[in-house]
């Protein structure tokens, strides 16, 4: 059985079953409630399904680009899951997760919110089997995104409105389905080290070197 988690977005998403086959799924409606709810979504989810932690083969993981706080909350709850019990953590980008709930005939566009008048888009196209890069997730003017990506077959995503389609948001069960698939998910060899694609700094840090003209000082880069 496998763990899928999505809390890129303000909807985050629980799921646990294998590819194809979802046995119990949880929605977290709201940014500012991921951190409190996303471990009692979890263990209900493993109620409902009737899987013990035990049973967890792997995790699945969406990790951005999106909100800061939102992909840190999923981050540390998987890297605290994987520590006590030690399986495979896999991840892919949360538009492409987007992006597989419409797969079909052509190129499928997904986008949401990056602030500042931008978008953070991405666009596959789907084969039997195999997941075909056409842009990779990037930040990107809705101007300069219909030059890159200027004809998709659909287009999908929390920020769709913004290119005239209806929302939607990355769910954790269609994040079960890319497991397997090539150009689907991507194993991680490093948990410890490894963090999710942010996108961008958070806003509070932008804030912060607009304020005083420099960069803020990273921690976990060496000085000089």
């Amino acid at each position: 059985m496998w763990l899928a988690l999505d809390t890129a977005t303000d909807r985050a998403s629980i799921a646990v079953g294998m590819p194809g086959r979802v046995l119990a799924r949880e929605t977290i409606v709201g940014a500012r409630h991921h951190a409190a709810g996303l471990l009692p979504a979890l263990a209900r989810c493993l109620a409902r399904s009737e899987v013990g932690r035990e049973e967890i083969e792997g995790v699945a993981l969406a990790d951005g680009p999106g909100s800061f706080t939102g992909l840190r909350v999923s981050a540390a709850v998987v890297k605290g899951l994987v520590r006590v019990r030690p399986v495979p953590l896999w991840t892919a980008p949360s538009l492409l997760v987007c992006a597989a709930a419409a797969a079909g005939p052509g190129a499928v566009l997904a986008v949401s919110n990056a602030l500042r008048g931008e978008l953070f888009a991405g666009a596959w196209t789907f084969h039997p089997g195999r997941i075909e890069t056409v842009l990779a997730p990037t930040v990107i003017t809705p101007g300069d995104l219909a030059a890159r990506v200027p004809s998709p077959a659909r287009i999908v995503g929390p920020a769709a409105p913004a290119l005239g389609a209806e929302p939607t948001w990355p769910d954790a069960g269609d994040l079960l389905g890319l497991v397997g698939l090539a150009g689907g998910v991507r194993w991680v060899d490093d948990v410890p080290r490894w963090e999710p694609e942010y996108g961008r700094p958070a806003e509070a840090q932008a804030q912060w070197e607009r304020t005083h003209g420099r960069p803020l000082a990273d921690p976990a880069r060496p000085a000089g």
